[in-house]
């Protein structure tokens, strides 16, 4: 049986530029990151392996995450904090999951939901930083309403009428980590979450239902969730407190690959959403949807696009490692130098094999072309959040199509590599997880569990019709 889960309370670690007494910020000089982010990379590394063969839910990896200060990176300028560009927050995902994808799975789902209210939100009010805290000193009737639509302004008081949190700070602020997923149902028959007015003066929604999400909600402070009014209709983009007792958690246990992503079901049973956590909507008719607004499904699959890279390049490192390592072998007892032919040179090893130099330039190549199709999506995606509510239908149309290439071509490769490491390093010295290796097996697992929920003859399909014919994908919020 389900219970409540309880997020176990974590210690308050601030980096070394937050002193005391302040919201953490981050260090003046964001050079620092790719050392913070390779030293963290390195650490996740030591013991993959085992927390992978455990299974166990991933608080001590979320721990790690935020003393790094990671959670934080991907947060707009502001007074008392430097803002990262979604450049530097794939960068971050791209090397921790080449280290533990599961960890990387985590942290780009919590970087995409953490842009929530600024996506979702009304075009005029995106960029109003107001934590939690803050608002209980602010006066309602100072503040102008923004534009609502029929089913906010249906069962929203007079002094609900605040301009709606930007998510990210208040992630930043408060040390959140989040989790959840905002799309609609899967199949017809399901429901999906759904939402009634709440009874009494004070307004607000009862969010009741049943969602299983890919990853996170066992580990989450936070969850940001898409419930329909009545089941019908506009999509409400809510935030929600995993410790309320009308939310129960189910893990998922038998994944057979990113198993410590923190995938799991999640039940809602009249739980209360207070008007100041409704984020922002989601328009039932998709022409109705800003091109921004848009951007928030790409910005996704991007980022977990980044974890495939990720998961290819992690797996083709250790690989190329462990055949540098047959290639020397044992030292002898005669010295350190090793045996030496006549004429000087040292004898062949494997590492001079034909073959294996031609697979391992195969599985390079694959892998600097994903690399190069992924930063050119990457680029586009991030001007395209610079342009913000400017963003045109073409130029998303355009971004839309670069990303799904990005998606096709690294989830091929990611398969390809993983499956070809397997081979080449089958009945290699140190490759057997039982001896100690790294486990090869489990970068297969977590490529083919990123890449299964994605049709690549949907994304082909639709790049062909928006290169042939001019037309623009649908969209869909599902990764």
């Amino acid at each position: 049986m389900s219970t409540p889960r309880k997020s176990p309370k974590r210690p308050a670690v601030r980096t070394a530029s937050a002193p005391a007494g302040r919201a953490v910020d981050r260090p003046a000089d964001d050079e620092i990151w790719p050392r913070v982010t390779r030293e963290l990379a390195d650490d996740l590394a030591v013991d993959a392996l085992a927390r992978d063969r455990a299974g166990k839910a991933p608080f001590d990896e979320v721990a790690r995450l935020q003393e790094a200060g990671l959670p934080a990176l991907l947060t707009a300028p502001g007074p008392s904090r430097r803002g990262a560009d979604l450049r530097a927050a794939c960068a971050v995902v791209r090397e921790i999951s080449a280290a533990d994808s599961s960890v990387g799975e985590l942290l780009a789902h919590h970087y995409a939901l953490s842009w929530s209210s600024r996506f979702f939100g009304p075009a005029h009010e995106a960029h109003a930083p107001r934590t939690a805290s803050a608002t209980e000193d602010r006066d309602p009737a100072a503040e102008s309403p923004g534009p609502a639509t029929e089913t906010e302004a249906a069962h929203r008081p007079d002094a609900a009428h605040r301009r709606p949190p930007s998510l990210d700070v208040c992630t930043a602020e408060e040390r959140w980590l989040l989790a959840g997923g905002v799309e609609p149902p899967r199949t017809a028959t399901d429901p999906g979450l759904a939402l009634t007015p709440a009874e009494g003066s004070g307004g607000g929604w009862i969010l009741d239902g049943r969602r299983a999400f890919a990853s996170g909600v066992t580990v989450a402070d936070r969850l940001v969730v898409g419930a329909r009014p009545g089941g019908t209709g506009d999509l409400l983009v809510v935030l929600v407190d995993p410790a309320h007792p009308g939310v129960f958690t189910d893990a998922g246990t038998d994944r057979v690959g990113q198993r410590l992503a923190g995938a799991g079901t999640v039940t809602f049973d009249h739980v209360p959403v207070p008007p100041e956590h409704v984020l922002g909507v989601l328009p039932h008719d998709e022409h109705a949807v800003a091109p921004f607004t848009a951007l928030a499904p790409l910005a996704l699959r991007l980022l977990l696009t980044q974890v495939g890279l990720g998961v290819a390049e992690g797996a083709l490192a250790e690989a190329r490692d462990i055949s540098r390592a047959d290639q020397a072998g044992p030292v002898p007892a005669g010295g350190a130098g090793g045996p030496v032919a006549a004429d000087g040179t040292a004898p062949a090893g494997s590492g001079d094999d034909p073959y294996l130099l031609l697979a391992y330039g195969e599985l390079a190549t694959a892998a600097h072309a994903a690399a190069a199709v992924v930063e050119r999506a990457t680029d586009a995606l991030a001007r395209g959040l610079h342009a913000e509510w400017s963003l045109t239908l073409e130029e998303r149309a355009d971004i839309s199509v670069l990303v799904a290439a990005a998606e096709t071509v690294t989830g091929r490769a990611a398969v390809h590599i993983t499956t070809r490491i397997l081979e080449l390093v089958d009945g290699t010295a140190g490759a057997d997880s039982r001896g100690g290796g790294p486990g090869f097996d489990r970068f297969w697992r977590n490529a083919r569990a990123l890449t299964a929920p994605t049709r690549a003859d949907h994304r082909l399909r639709d790049i062909g019709d928006h290169y042939l014919n001019g037309t623009h994908a649908r969209l869909t919020l599902l990764a």
